[in-house]
């Protein structure tokens, strides 16, 4: 027996593949059940067309076995197996894989899905392996081979004694160090982990022998220690069935179990597609946010599977932002992976399969908003705000997406879309009209809001922060203008109604003026038609409302956000008019004093906090004197 060197000659190359290729340790046994996954696809392969395979496809399956005092773990398979050459091809050559060599020289066949492709996932076992022995009978053969290897310094190739067909992989597992317990993968509960993270779905048994605690037979309360052989994956993956093979209860099952929600999912979507990118996608919309959703700590993607094997926990390039509340997993055969199936190349293949599944969200949200209006509020009120940001961000690119998805609640006390806003307006009524303000209650009592209402309008209620700026973003719906109850510019009068504010103003413009001087935090004081039975308003001129300066004001950097410029309304048909105009006539240091004061009511109608507070009380103690 002589000790061989990889054909690459290289020590360094081997270094890479086991030290930087790979990210997580744990991938090695992904890896080794991988290929015996494809060993055993092999044999099958075999059988559809050689009639001296006498297995059936349930005589298939793949070993664990750990053996702590060894320190040994062993993964082993009754598949195809490799001859010496075959051993010296593809264990001898870095970066060999018999699995590519495979997949070129057959094609492709039904029920046979080749994982393996690069020819490096097996050099991942010395990431936790100090030595590796490898002993394979090709079926149908009478000899059998060991390759055994310590890493780089080489490897070595003799025959060896082995009974039944396939291949056995005897990892020597290293000895714990301070920074690395390596002995955690020869524990049962870690084994188990593994493989229902990464290889649950591998079409074949993977069995184990365990050890049970169980009542002793004739026994009430004496339990014994039974050895049992279990079987670690579940093989048949549910996005891999016809919708109609299963039940709701099965799907929410999967959801619970599989993304740790105690509550069952507000929808379930399915999609499958052939043609350019070829996937099975299985997704679920939950019924309420994870407690840290809105959060930097949240991480949105889809579980990736390339044959039913996770390569991704969190594809998030699978996922645009606002639709990142998606759980659910997307298999494909047809992926361009990175050599160490950890990540993947940005392709063409990807942006296809994303737009795609952003399409079939949509698709069906709209179904949910249309024939299950309860649960689409129920999923509005845990996600509405994450679709909102996605109004606003990215310059609006997104809108035409989700303009129809976004709901407001309403003057009419419930939610409304703005398709259904538009659908129900008065003849002649040219805008939507909105109002914003911290709660549903505090808009409610705006002057603003009841003068509109007063005319038959329906008014939007804007609560999020986000709000007022995605409507800004969108600009118009259906031709309609969005108009702020708030604005300056709101326009409610009659031509009659106007002309006679036109004049009320122009006649008293040099005691509004005294009373703009007086309060210095104002634009403009001036009467309005838009007003019922309050006496006074604040509005905003230009397109930063004040509502807008406010959320500006509450993020980080805040200092030198822009102001909006505030107007003081006076409601021309109230009594308190009557007395400006006598305060004009008569004392115009009390004016002063009226003039602040329905500043700081105005103010305070409009949600803002006094600057000074003290000096509002001691002017209403003044005038009560």
């Amino acid at each position: 027996m002589r000790k061989k060197q990889f054909k690459t000659e290289s020590q360094k190359l081997l270094d890479m593949m086991i030290n930087s290729i790979y990210t997580h340790k744990e991938i090695f046994l992904r890896e080794l059940i991988s290929n015996a996954s494809d060993a055993v696809d092999k044999l099958y392969f075999k059988s559809l067309t050689d009639s001296s395979v006498s297995l059936s496809k349930n005589d298939y399956a793949i070993w664990i076995k750990a053996d702590k005092a060894a320190r040994t773990l062993t993964i082993s398979d009754n598949g195809i197996g490799m001859t010496e050459a075959e051993l010296e091809n593809n264990l001898g050559t870095i970066a060999k894989s018999g699995s590519f060599d495979f997949k070129r020289d057959n094609g492709s066949s039904e029920g046979v899905d080749i994982i393996g492709q690069f020819g490096v996932g097996f050099y991942s076992a010395f990431m936790v392996a100090s030595k590796i022995k490898v002993a394979s009978k090709p079926y149908g053969a009478d000899e059998a081979f060991l390759w055994e290897s310590e890493g780089a310094s080489g490897y070595t190739i003799e025959k060896c004694d082995k009974a039944s067909f396939g291949t056995e992989i005897t990892l020597y597992i290293k000895e714990d160090t301070e920074e690395e317990k390596y002995s955690e993968f020869l524990e049962e509960y870690r084994i188990r982990g593994l493989i229902k993270k990464y290889s649950d779905y591998i079409r074949y048994p993977i069995k184990m022998e365990v050890e049970n605690e169980k009542l002793k037979a004739g026994s009430t309360d004496e339990y014994e220690t039974v050895t049992e052989i279990e079987t670690l994956n579940s093989m048949i993956p549910l996005w891999k069935k016809s919708a109609s093979e299963v039940t709701a209860e099965e799907y929410a099952a999967f959801y619970r179990d599989k993304f740790y929600d105690f509550e069952k999912p507000l929808r379930t979507i399915t999609q499958k597609s052939e043609g350019t990118a070829t996937y099975s996608a299985l997704m679920f919309i939950p019924s309420r946010a994870p407690f840290n959703y809105y959060t930097k700590d949240y991480e949105k993607g889809l579980e990736l599977y390339s044959s039913g094997v996770m390569i991704m926990e969190k594809c998030s390039d699978l996922l645009p932002d606002y639709f990142g509340f998606v759980k659910g997993l997307v298999d494909s055969s047809d992926l361009s992976l990175n050599i160490s199936r950890e990540m993947l190349q940005h392709d063409r293949q990807l942006k296809i399969m994303a737009k795609a599944i952003e399409k079939k969200i949509k698709s069906e949200l709209e179904k949910m908003l249309e024939s299950d209006r309860e649960n689409y509020e129920k999923f509005f009120d845990a996600f509405g705000i994450q679709l909102k940001f996605g109004l606003y961000a990215d310059y609006g690119m997104h809108k035409d997406v989700l303009v129809d998805l976004v709901l407001f609640k309403s003057s009419e006390g419930k939610y409304v879309s703005l398709k259904e806003y538009v659908s129900n307006m008065k003849d002649g009524q040219n805008c939507i009209y909105y109002a914003s303000g911290e709660t549903e209650a505090k808009i409610a009592m705006l002057p603003q809001v009841e003068a509109v209402k007063s005319r038959g309008y329906e008014v939007l209620y804007l609560t999020d922060d986000v709000d007022e700026f995605a409507l800004k973003m969108l600009g118009k719906y259906d031709d309609k203008e969005f108009k702020s109850v708030t604005a300056e510019a709101l326009d409610l009068a009659t031509d009659d109604e106007k002309k006679k504010i036109d004049e009320a103003n122009s006649g008293a413009s040099d005691m509004l003026s005294v009373m703009k001087e007086a309060i210095g935090k104002v634009s403009a004081v001036k009467f309005s038609a838009n007003l019922t039975n309050h006496p006074v308003c604040l509005s905003s001129e230009g397109e930063l409302s004040v509502e807008m300066e406010k959320v500006l004001r509450r993020m980080p950097g805040a200092e030198g956000a822009p102001e909006a410029k505030v107007v003081l309304e006076i409601n021309h048909s109230h009594k308190i008019t009557e007395k400006l105009f006598k305060l004009y006539a008569e004392d115009k240091e009390t004016l002063k004093k009226y003039a602040k004061i329905l500043y700081f009511e105005a103010c305070l109608i409009s949600g803002l906090s006094l600057d000074d507070p003290a000096e509002f009380a001691t002017l209403v103690s003044e005038l009560m004197i």
